[in-house]
């Protein structure tokens, strides 16, 4: 007699349900577990996603009112009227997030690695930024750029805005209202994004490979490149990530640390919506600049997925 057939006969005897391989009830657990998060993707994703595509190909006014045209020759309008705001969004874009790594990397490295117990203190320091609002963190770097601040003296002092003077990213002695302010406002609102992750690959790092490499004679050069690099890359990936993507949509540090010559797309998209009215071209505007971003990150973590990047 087979084994099924002695549990279901033992099962009648007892008067208790025949046992299941796998209750239904189990194997629906995970999609319920998934079920408001799904929603709210749905709610707050999508369903404005397919609202913004229809919008984007739509003519008409706010007055006379909108109709789905389907008019795709608004982002070709939009793309060659402001693509200089899509090349420099990427370039202040790209440029903070390379800042942001530079200067995020040894900060991590020191904290996963040569913090002992200032480690809690050291993380807190860099989410205290967090604790203010966005609008407050950009604004003070208004005062901290200004013309007769100290940190511009300084400068001018070490003849490094001589440098970005010829470079085109200050204008002679003044910091405020160029490139070089949008920029380090982005690299600071950011850099945070650039640091956790860091932080969370580096601390990973089994410490006895560094031992390990050191005892094959391996310089620390050697073993920072051969081994701490390689193995920290998800968090650099992760970092360059958190860190391009919302910089090249940002439009807050433009627009209180620059000028109209240092616009980037975002304050062109807001500045369609709110004072322009024109929600089509604002929403091929938002479109496009997704579908370049997405298109960069997808070449990047192709990339990154090789030891091209290594």
């Amino acid at each position: 007699m087979s084994a099924p057939t002695l549990v279901k006969e033992e099962a009648a005897a007892t008067g208790d349900p025949v046992p299941r391989k796998a209750s239904t009830r189990k194997r629906l657990v995970p999609y319920w577990l998934l079920l408001p998060g799904i929603i709210w993707l749905l709610v707050f994703f999508a369903l404005p996603m397919v609202y913004q595509a229809s919008t984007s190909v739509q003519t008409g006014s706010l007055e006379k009112g909108f109709e789905v045209t389907w008019h795709f020759q608004t982002y070709w309008d939009a793309f060659q009227e402001y693509w200089p705001q899509f090349v420099r969004s990427l370039l202040y874009a790209g440029t903070a997030t390379l800042l942001c790594l530079l200067l995020g990397y040894p900060l991590a490295y020191l904290i996963a690695f040569k913090a002992g117990r200032w480690r809690n203190l050291l993380l807190v320091l860099v989410i205290a930024p967090f604790f203010t609002s966005f609008l407050i963190r950009t604004l003070a770097w208004k005062t901290i750029l200004a013309d007769d601040s100290l940190v511009v003296d300084a400068l001018n002092t070490l003849h490094v805005l001589d440098v970005t003077s010829w470079l085109g990213w200050t204008e002679g002695s003044r910091v405020l209202a160029t490139p070089m302010a949008v920029v380090c406002g982005l690299t600071y609102n950011f850099l945070p994004f650039m640091i956790l992750p860091l932080y969370t690959s580096l601390e990973r790092i089994d410490g006895r490979l560094h031992e390990a490499a050191q005892d094959l004679y391996a310089s620390p050069a050697t073993t920072f490149r051969k081994v701490t690099f390689p193995l920290s890359m998800p968090g650099v990936v992760s970092g360059t990530l958190l860190t391009f993507i919302p910089a090249s949509g940002d439009y807050v540090n433009a627009e209180l640390l620059g000028s109209t010559d240092t616009k980037m797309v975002g304050n062109v998209i807001q500045s369609q919506f709110l004072r322009v009215l024109d929600y089509p071209t604002a929403a091929a505007l938002s479109f496009i600049l997704m579908a370049i971003v997405l298109l960069m990150v997808t070449v990047y973590i192709r990339k990154a997925g090789t030891e091209d990047l290594v």
